[in-house]
Parts: C-alpha cells; sequence; structure tokens
C-alpha cells in the first residue's frame, strides 16, 4: 500500500461538474465562471481544510480555498479566461491549527486552556515559522515563543485573524488528498451564442438561370449582415460526381443539365480539399471569407464524409471502400432506400489509420484557409473514437474551431457526440410543437447532465426537413417557430431563403422534404418579396444582440398560461438587469387568448409595484400588475410578442 495514501485522512466524494468519471470535459466558454463543489470529510473530529487546483491542461495550476457549504458540501469557482483544456481537482488535508485555535476557544470558554494546550499551538506555530520567508517568519516566531511561555494575552492573540492568515499561507499540508483531476473544454463565445444563415452558393447569380459563385454570396453579404446574422453557412463547395448523379426532385437519373447534389462529393476536378469549378477557386474562398470578416460575420462550411464514385480517393485508395462479392463498390444504403451516388469509407478497414489521418487533414486544410467553423454531415455514422481523435486534434492546433453535429438520431448518439467533442448539434426542435413537448425539450436540454456538454442549435428547417408544422401553418407558423427558435435558445438556423419566403410545398403528402428542392437544382429567390420575414428577422436578431438575457440557456423559465395554445418563458441575464418574457401562439390558424401567470420571483419584480413590458416587435408598451395578465394574440396580426420587462423601484 503506498504510504501517503495509507496515511490519508480526508476523503473527497461527488466532485462536480464532471462528465462520467472524468472521462469527458464539461464545456464552458471564455470568461465563464466554473463553480466546484464537493463532499469533504475526515475520520474522527479533526478540522480539515480543502482548495481547489485549476488551470489549462500543462500549465501550473493556481489554488484558491474551497469554503464550507454545510453537511460537508464545499464549493469554489474559478474563471476560465484561455480557450482549450482546462483542468481542476479538489485538495483536502486535516487542519492541525485549525483543530487546535477551535479546541483552543472550547478551552477558553470552559476557562480549562493549560500551558500545555499553548505549548502545542507553540510548536505548530514554530514550525511554520520555519517555512515562512524573513518577514512572516519573523511574526510567527513571535507568536510562538509568546504560546510557549503562556504570556498573559496568548491565548487571545492566537485566536486574532492575523495568525489565522499566516498559518493559512505556511500551514505544513501532510498526507493530502487529491480527488481525480476533471476536464473543462474552453470555447470563444461563438460556440454558445449566434444566429447561422444557410444558402446554396449556385443560387446567388444575379443572372437568372446562370450558376452561382462565392463571388455571387458576397453580393448578398451586406443584407445578411443587416439582418443580423452571425454565420453564413454553406453547403459543400466541392467538385460533384456525376456517376448515378441525382437528378431534380432525387430523381434517380439526372438530366443532362442537372446540376446534382453538393453532398456527392468527388470528380475529375478534384475531392475534399477542392472547389467545384462552376463556383470558384480556393483564392475565391479566401477572399469570401475576408468579405465575411469585414461585415462581421464568418463562414461555416460543411464536411461530408463521403464520395462520389468518382472522387480520386476511390481511384488512389481503393481500401477504404468496402467491396462487395461482385467486387464493385458498397454504395451507401438505408434499405429499402439506395444511394449509388454515394461511397461511405469503410471505417474497420486494414488502412485505418491512415484513413483517420487523411480525413483529419481535410479539417486541417480549410483551417489552414482560415475556416473556424465546420457543420459536419451525418456523424453518427463514423466511429466515435475517430471524431474524438479527430476534433481534439483540430482544436488543439486552431483552438476556437466549432463543430455543428447534423446528427438527427437517437438522443444517446447525439449526447455521445457532443461529448466527444462536437461544439453544437441539431436536435429534436424541429418536431417538437406542442406547449408540453417544448417544454418537456428544453428542460431536458438546460437540466444536469445534459447542459453540461450539450449545445443545442435550433433550426425550423434545413434543405432536408420540411417539417408539417411548416407545410399546413402558412406564414404565421414560419413567424412563430422562428421566434420559438431564435429565443428558446441562444444558437439557432435557418435554411435562409426558403425560411424568408415561407416556402412550404412539400415533395408528395406525407413527406417532410421540399417540392424542387435547392439539394438538387439551381432556385431563383426574390428576397425582395413583400411578404418576406427579413423584418421580423431583423428585429429579433437585434433584440437578441442587445439582450444578454437571449444569450443563454439555463437561465430559461417557463411560466404558466390557461390556455395550452400559448406559451411563456422568460430569461433574465447573470447580473438580473435584463430580463425579457416571450409569449407565442403555438396556433397558426386561429386568434387565441389567454392568462400569463408570471413567475415574479423569475424576474425579480416586487409583487406589491406595477412593471411595464415593451414588445420589441411591435414596440408597444403596457402597464402589467401582479401575476396574472392577459394577453391575446393573433395570426392575423401579432403571433408572438418578445417583452423587455421594466420596473422602476418605488417612489421615495
Amino acid at each position: 500500500m503506498d504510504t501517503i495514501a495509507g496515511r490519508s485522512r480526508v476523503m473527497i466524494e461527488s466532485v462536480a461538474p464532471q462528465l462520467d468519471g472524468g472521462m469527458f470535459a464539461v464545456k464552458r466558454i471564455i470568461g465563464d465562471r466554473v463553480t466546484v463543489t464537493a463532499d469533504v470529510f475526515g475520520d474522527g473530529h479533526d478540522a480539515v481544510r480543502a482548495a481547489l487546483w485549476y488551470g489549462p491542461r500543462g500549465a501550473a495550476p493556481a489554488e484558491t480555498p474551497l469554503l464550507p457549504l454545510g453537511n460537508d458540501r464545499w464549493q469554489a469557482s474559478f474563471v476560465v479566461d484561455a480557450l482549450g483544456r482546462w483542468e481542476f481537482s479538489v485538495v483536502a488535508w486535516i487542519d492541525r491549527f485549525g483543530t487546535w485555535t477551535r479546541d483552543l476557544q472550547r478551552r477558553q470558554a470552559a476557562g480549562a486552556i493549560t500551558p500545555v494546550d499553548l505549548q502545542i499551538g507553540a510548536a505548530l506555530v514554530a514550525a511554520a515559522a520555519e517555512r515562512a520567508g524573513a518577514h512572516d517568519g519573523a511574526i510567527l516566531h513571535e507568536y510562538a515563543v509568546a504560546l510557549h511561555h503562556a504570556a498573559p494575552d496568548a491565548a487571545e492573540r492566537a485566536l486574532g485573524t492575523e495568525l489565522a492568515e499566516l498559518m493559512a499561507r505556511h500551514d505544513e499540508r501532510q498526507f493530502v488528498s487529491q480527488s481525480t483531476p476533471l476536464p473543462v473544454e474552453v470555447s470563444r463565445e461563438r460556440a454558445r451564442f449566434g444566429a447561422w444563415y444557410e444558402l446554396f452558393p449556385r443560387s446567388c447569380a444575379a443572372e437568372p438561370g446562370a450558376h452561382g459563385t462565392l463571388r455571387d454570396v458576397m453580393r448578398l453579404l451586406p443584407d445578411i449582415a443587416a439582418m443580423g446574422f452571425d454565420i453564413v453557412y454553406l453547403p459543400p463547395i466541392h467538385p460533384i460526381g456525376t456517376t448515378f448523379r441525382k437528378g431534380r426532385n432525387n430523381a434517380v437519373q439526372a438530366a443532362p443539365d442537372d446540376v446534382g447534389s453538393p453532398w456527392g462529393i468527388g470528380s475529375a476536378a478534384g475531392g475534399h480539399r477542392d472547389v467545384h469549378p462552376q463556383l470558384g477557386t480556393l483564392d475565391d474562398v479566401r477572399a469570401l471569407i475576408h468579405a465575411l470578416a469585414a461585415h462581421g460575420l464568418e463562414l461555416a462550411m460543411d464536411i461530408a464524409l463521403q464520395c462520389s464514385p468518382d472522387h480520386p480517393y476511390v481511384r488512389d485508395h481503393p481500401q477504404w471502400f468496402r467491396a462487395r462479392p461482385d467486387g464493385t463498390i458498397q454504395y451507401a444504403e438505408n434499405p429499402p432506400k439506395k444511394y449509388q451516388d454515394i461511397y461511405p469509407f469503410d471505417f474497420e478497414c486494414a488502412d485505418w489509420r491512415a484513413l483517420w489521418t487523411e480525413l483529419t487533414d481535410v479539417f486541417r486544410f480549410w483551417c489552414q484557409i482560415g475556416v473556424r467553423v465546420f457543420r459536419v454531415d451525418n456523424p453518427h455514422t463514423k466511429p466515435y473514437h475517430f471524431w474524438q481523435y479527430a476534433i481534439e486534434t483540430i482544436v488543439h492546433e486552431f483552438p476556437g474551431t466549432i463543430f455543428l453535429s447534423e446528427a438527427f438520431t437517437r438522443p444517446k448518439v447525439m449526447y455521445r457526440l457532443a461529448k466527444l467533442g462536437f461544439t453544437q448539434s441539431y436536435n429534436y426542435f424541429p418536431w417538437r410543437n406542442t406547449r408540453t413537448e417544448l417544454i418537456e425539450f428544453m428542460l431536458e436540454l438546460t437540466s444536469e447532465p445534459v447542459r453540461e456538454f450539450f449545445g443545442a442549435n435550433l433550426w425550423p428547417n434545413t434543405p432536408d426537413i420540411l417539417p408539417f408544422a411548416l407545410q399546413h401553418g402558412g406564414r404565421p407558423a414560419f413567424v412563430s417557430r422562428f421566434v420559438l427558435a431564435a429565443t428558446l435558445g441562444p444558437a439557432y438556423g435557418i435554411y435562409g431563403p426558403a425560411f424568408e419566403l415561407s416556402e412550404n410545398q412539400p415533395l408528395a403528402p406525407g413527406r417532410e422534404e421540399y417540392l424542387n428542392s435547392e439539394k438538387y437544382e439551381i432556385r431563383q429567390w426574390d428576397r425582395d418579396r413583400a411578404d418576406s420575414l427579413r423584418p421580423l428577422i431583423t428585429l429579433v436578431n437585434r433584440a437578441r444582440r442587445a439582450h444578454p438575457a437571449l444569450q443563454s440557456t439555463i437561465n430559461l423559465r417557463f411560466h404558466a398560461v390557461d390556455n395550452e395554445q400559448i406559451i411563456a418563458y422568460s430569461k433574465t441575464s447573470a447580473d438580473g438587469r435584463d430580463r425579457v418574457l416571450v409569449v407565442v401562439n403555438l396556433d397558426p390558424h386561429h386568434r387565441q387568448s389567454g392568462f400569463v401567470d408570471v413567475a415574479l420571483d423569475a424576474l425579480a419584480l416586487d409583487p406589491a409595484q406595477p412593471y411595464e413590458v415593451h414588445d420589441l416587435l411591435t414596440d408597444a408598451r403596457y402597464r402589467w400588475n401582479g401575476v396574472r395578465n392577459f394577453v391575446i394574440l393573433d395570426p392575423a396580426g401579432t403571433q408572438a410578442h418578445v417583452f423587455v420587462v421594466h420596473q422602476p423601484p418605488p417612489l421615495g
């Protein structure tokens, strides 16, 4: 048995926050305060002390004391002020001087102090004087002499704050217990808060019917920035294969002029490190990144780890794909569906190490170009261990890189990908429509342990998903779903032009796919249409930036309403100064009304005083009183309220 461990007498348990015993890192944003709690206790009656060690991995740790909360629960906190992986651990030991002063106070109260009691303390202080420098050592030596000779005021002085502070600095720590170091992954603000706008560059040409380019995207940036978006997300920009290319509306046979799906990656023009010739060049990507930055925007690039039959990998590395008994390469399948235009990688192949290296190099290549945000297609169909390796490698080399997981799959799979390193994830929001469904969904995301690792990015639509709620609810459904996405969570996105213009025609009844999907053809969008949602989008994004309360999720609080078709919730900033209350009509067809039971405590409101709610969408102001307040929401006019709550201090 280890002699130190055998003589350690302090137990450390239930250290939080942590994930799966420290196997995975909890996630924070730079500038966040990490609050650590732990159960710390010793045997017998001796006092204990505990401290928190923390800092970036590999650096000498800083230290701050843990303070007792009661019932052997202790707490301390620290601020993460640098990107990357941090670690923290709890250390604890028997506090011999603290035990002595505690017992001395009891003896003093009983009038039972003896010279021996003081001499025990004198030995502890004298030992500390030897460890201290000249200045503190001299002061400690004076205390030790006074205690040893039982000076008349020795006990009073020994119980003062000066000696306690000196001993805390120079006390001997024997047989220290230490918890297992626990990781924290620190990302930049955009990992938590941001609005994403997705568009297809090939549909951005000014001339109808022409194939758009990356330079055409630059022409749209002023409008996208003016709407208040933070990230422009482009589907894959790589060369598109021709073998088994899909036609319009996912037709099995493509016409000669069909442009194909951007996710059918690879042709004679190149693969994952190349740009589709009709879109532009690598220099155009660099120019686009520069133009985006000039408008306060970032580029999100789609990485789909799959190949068309024409991809150079198929020719140069056939061992990376699975061969069928007839010698052909296995294409992607989800029986009975067949995707002959897509070859998945075989991550179980004998050459898997080289495959991992090459695919990680794809991310590294685009990071070197200047990309720092990636949307990853179907990561749940690739090995978990690969993602952990690739993401840790890239984030270490390029701190602040963001990975969005496009994994519409089972909860445990989504959560595992998030634990492995994906910064954000798509989720079930498109299919959570009733008040009960929305509340249960958001409460799961904001509860332990999910809130420690899962960054939900709320999308009401994508090029792959046209939810039934949008198909049948018309423009009011787009309004309510947008307000919900943009205010329930700090990160959201829209498939831009289709959402702006309330595009809702399905491929066929009962299908959640777009008719004339932009995935397979070039579309022309009239973004200046009178019924565009652009004004609403601009107002909501402006509110998100102006109000810190909307930039987090853990502050979410739902409020009761006596009408199931109305949902109400609030968010309050960490300092309590910014308070936002959102009320949404979930019925896109009918006017709904009801009483909102405002949880006054959640908004720190004085129940004896009236308060004002200012609607950021209409600029209307209402004077409310107490808990129950009446609202009317009409699809023909106001489908939602985004209220800022003000309560002036009472007069006098």
